[in-house]
């Protein structure tokens, strides 16, 4: 194999898993998202809402 032909190769392995951690942030988002969707119509809240006090 080349130098020109394995940074070649190296750049198009680099691209392909970033491209696939991309696209599973993404899906992973969406999905989390969904989820919490269902939790606020379900009427379930954040812990953090609930608090009306200030620790500061």
């Amino acid at each position: 194999m080349t130098h020109t032909a394995f940074v070649l190769a190296s750049y198009g392995v680099s691209i392909a898993v970033l491209v696939a951690l991309v696209g599973w942030i993404l899906i992973d988002q969406r999905t989390q998202r969904l989820a919490l969707q269902e939790l606020e119509t379900r009427g379930i809240r954040r812990r953090s809402e609930a608090r009306t006090d200030n620790a500061s």
